[in-house]
């Protein structure tokens, strides 16, 4: 008998219930998914991943094992024609710039490329020698620029190709550089 109470439209608090909900509607589904915040991303995490990015293009290149003193190097892209690559090997093309990286940090000699070949292409040079030493001072005499050079320079879609100077030239320790017409 209770039960019938409850369901009484009479009853008290049904009627101020009835009373507070009048003028509502329905929802039309019987499951509602709570509102909740979303976690904004983490800046510590975008600053760990640009480190992460940044140290990964001041590494050794992953193509291709690290280089000795001796070892020459010569890079061109597709494209490049056989006859202007012999030219360059042979340092026939005229060198219209020269950038000396002896004695600098990576990040120094990172950023001194980067700087000197944006300032050829915008000079329309197209031909340049770039001077990164043999690593004779370096420790365990292995040549770090030489390296971090060969890399940077193939990573660069401005730079058409790139080989060892001739012996006159600097020989193992500087690269001619053939740059994209502007």
């Amino acid at each position: 008998m209770a039960d019938h109470k409850d369901n009484d439209p009479n009853n008290d608090d049904t009627h101020l219930f009835r009373d507070a909900v009048r003028g509502t509607r329905r929802l039309k589904t019987t499951t509602v998914k709570p509102y909740r915040n979303r976690l904004k991303p983490v800046p510590s995490q975008s600053l760990k991943d640009e480190k992460l990015v940044i140290e990964e293009t001041l590494e050794p290149a992953p193509f291709d094992a690290t280089l000795e003193q001796g070892d020459e190097l010569i890079y061109s892209r597709s494209g490049v024609q056989q006859n202007v690559m012999r030219k360059l090997r042979r340092g026939q093309l005229s060198i219209e710039a020269e950038l000396d990286l002896h004695r600098l940090t990576s990040d120094q000699a990172y950023t001194e490329l980067m700087d000197f070949i944006v300032r050829c292409q915008r000079q329309h040079i197209r031909c340049v020698r770039v001077i990164h030493g043999k690593g004779l001072s370096s420790k365990n005499q292995i040549p770090v620029l030489k390296n971090k050079v060969n890399k940077w320079l193939r990573q660069w879609d401005n730079v058409l190709a790139f080989c060892s100077a001739r012996h006159f030239d600097g020989g193992n320790g500087a690269l001619y550089v053939l740059l994209k017409r502007m």
